[in-house]
């Protein structure tokens, strides 16, 4: 299996400058710091990309600097973290590593990386130090000089970067200091803007939508909200040690799946189906990994209430369980290395663009969306209701993912359907909470019941399925009051 490993670098920010910049005094960012120059000297730098420049078209970059290796610049995410995208690896420069090829694979795709460009700049070092000298923070400023490729340049680039161990407080310090003095919070898609010129559009667009919209203007935002959501989390599912990343791109797929269901009336007869069946397989090579992240997460906190006698016996049974998301990570990643995955993406970053429509798609979003949107919750109202005298614990898993599916399709519409779709949604979201509390639950206890051996690992075992069928009666207790404020009349009365 490929190894995962990957040199990543600590905390860093990029940020734009004008050629008069002078770096300003960083002393005064904390007390006790003193200013030190690190180094200059001249650096090229190869720029690879595929042949229609993927990479840039997503905001990322990747480059070979002669002497340093390779740096990957992944696409900003809205609403991410800025000082974790950039990441390091030591390498040659005439053949991209296998773990870089990993961190940028969703946005390459099938195509082949290649040099594309060759840059030359000046770099000079400073470093922030302490009283004792250890160095904490590194600004690294890029001064282009003429490049090889007339015409051609990045701009002048300032990147602040927390050392191993030093205190990542000081980052936003540094930057805030250097915004102050002139500079600007910039990203790769900037300096490969100046490098590339017009690298074109982007590959996926989030079209806007709202009461004017057709249908299939829609259909084309909820498939580009999905595509960019599973495309953007890919590199950190791939990275590992953020469950988040697995949990968003696996919301992704179930979004979409969910989504080409409700739009099925107005698409082509069949022509999801192939797209459907492929977001499942890899939607449950995810859900592995996250459904095993969440019985580790719910096992720990119950064990945390056990008498603390107890508490090592319990550990190892979640010990057991962190166990196996690494068995199942390993498959997943096997799972998104293969070309299966890669076409995948192709085909979503395809038919973001156009998918296959009925003309019924083209009429107004307005009156088309409601009867779509009100199918799924006929269904969920109709289980709902069969099961108000009682239900077993595998049909109330059955009605969350009912309200899943209500709650996706007003979502989708609610850009147009506006603020009654919206608020339909999030009180469907409370039930779904409800319910998905109450599976969690279950899973745990069916799970605990599983391991007991004997002894007191089998005692222990007991207690935390106590805990977690507590857990579950208190969920199966709530579910009806959730059920009642989704129910309301006034939250639906713009469905047909």
């Amino acid at each position: 299996m490929q190894e995962t490993a990957i040199a990543v670098a600590t905390p860093a920010v990029t940020l734009s400058a004008p050629e008069d910049f002078r770096l300003p005094d960083l002393g005064d960012v904390g007390a006790g710091l003193r200013v030190a120059p690190l180094e200059e000297r001249p650096v090229s730098s190869i720029l690879w990309d595929t042949e229609d420049l993927r990479l840039a078209r997503w905001g990322g970059s990747l480059a070979h600097r002669e002497g340093e290796g390779w740096t990957v610049e992944l696409p900003a995410e809205a609403g991410g973290d800025p000082a974790h995208r950039v990441h390091r690896v030591a390498g040659e420069g005439d053949i991209v590593p296998p773990v870089v090829i990993d961190l940028v694979a969703a946005f390459v795709r099938t195509a082949e990386l290649q040099p594309r460009l060759e840059l030359h700049s000046v770099r000079r070092v400073v470093g922030l130090l302490d009283e004792g000298g250890r160095l904490l923070v590194e600004v690294d400023d890029h001064e282009p000089v003429a490049s090889v490729t007339a015409g051609a340049g990045t701009g002048r680039e300032l990147e602040v970067a927390v050392v191993m161990g030093g205190p990542s407080t000081l980052l936003p310090a540094v930057v805030d200091r250097l915004v102050r003095a002139g500079a600007t919070r910039s990203d790769a898609a900037v300096g490969l803007a100046r490098a590339f010129g017009d690298a074109g559009p982007p590959e996926v667009e989030l079209e806007q939508v709202g009461g004017r919209s057709t249908a299939a203007a829609v259909v084309r935002r909820a498939i580009a909200a999905a595509t960019l959501r599973l495309v953007a989390h890919d590199p950190g599912v791939r990275l590992g040690g953020d469950p988040e990343a697995v949990h968003q791109a696996r919301v992704a797929v179930r979004r979409l799946r969910s989504d080409l269901r409700t739009f099925a009336p107005l698409m082509l007869p069949g022509w999801s189906d192939p797209l459907r069946d492929e977001l499942r397989w890899i939607g449950g090579e995810l859900g592995r990994v996250r459904d095993a992240e969440v019985l580790a997460e719910e096992v720990e906190l119950a064990v945390a209430r056990l008498p603390e006698e107890d508490r090592t016996a319990g550990a190892d049974l979640v010990a057991d369980l962190r166990a196996d998301i690494v068995r199942a990570r390993e498959h997943l990643l096997d799972s998104m290395r293969s070309p299966r995955y890669l076409e995948l993406l192709e085909h979503l970053v395809r038919v973001s663009r156009r998918p296959m429509l009925l003309p019924a798609a083209d009429q107004p979003a307005r009156q088309v969306l409601p009867g779509l949107v009100a199918r799924p919750w006929r269904r969920l109202r109709r289980d709902a209701r069969r099961l108000r005298g009682g239900a077993a614990d595998v049909e109330l898993h059955q009605l969350r993912i009912r309200a899943k599916r209500a709650r996706y399709a007003a979502e989708a519409g609610a850009p147009v359907l506006g603020r009654r779709a919206a608020a339909f949604a999030r009180a469907v979201a409370r039930l779904q909470d409800v319910l998905g509390t109450h599976h969690d639950a279950v899973v745990a206890a069916e799970r605990l019941r599983a391991m007991a051996g004997t002894g007191r690992p089998a005692f222990v075992a007991g207690q935390l399925w106590g805990v977690e069928r507590q857990v579950a009666e208190a969920s199966r207790a709530d579910w009806p009051k959730a059920w009642k404020r989704a129910r309301k009349r006034r939250l639906r009365s713009w469905m047909t």
